[in-house]
């Protein structure tokens, strides 16, 4: 039962962590009244650039834990050539003739 709740866990990050300890809970020093603001503009615009770094993080992370909802692209350099399926490509040997031909030889 506990492996197959990490299992779950692991799966599903969206689902998140609830406790009741009250030994987890802890003071925070940073969003307290009585916390002193201080943001120059230097950490301002690195605050902009980690968290457009954090998303583009998720984004591929969901990617990666969800492969069934695809690639969606229309930047025409993205698209290929088919070099196996093109009706001007060579036809290929069937495994059939393949095997008498590996047979016979």
């Amino acid at each position: 039962a506990a492996l197959k709740k990490s299992a779950v866990d692991y799966m599903h990050p969206e689902v998140g962590v609830t406790t009741t300890d009250a030994t987890v809970f802890g003071r925070n020093y940073f969003n307290r009244a009585s916390a002193p603001e201080m943001e120059d503009d230097e950490d301002a615009e690195e605050r902009v650039l980690v968290l457009a770094e954090a998303a583009a993080l998720k984004k591929s992370a969901m990617d990666y834990m969800h492969p069934e909802v695809g690639v969606t692209s229309a930047d025409g350099a993205c698209f290929g050539r088919n070099y196996f399926n093109r009706p001007s490509a060579p036809e290929t040997e069937e495994d059939e003739f393949a095997d008498e031909r590996a047979e016979i030889l």
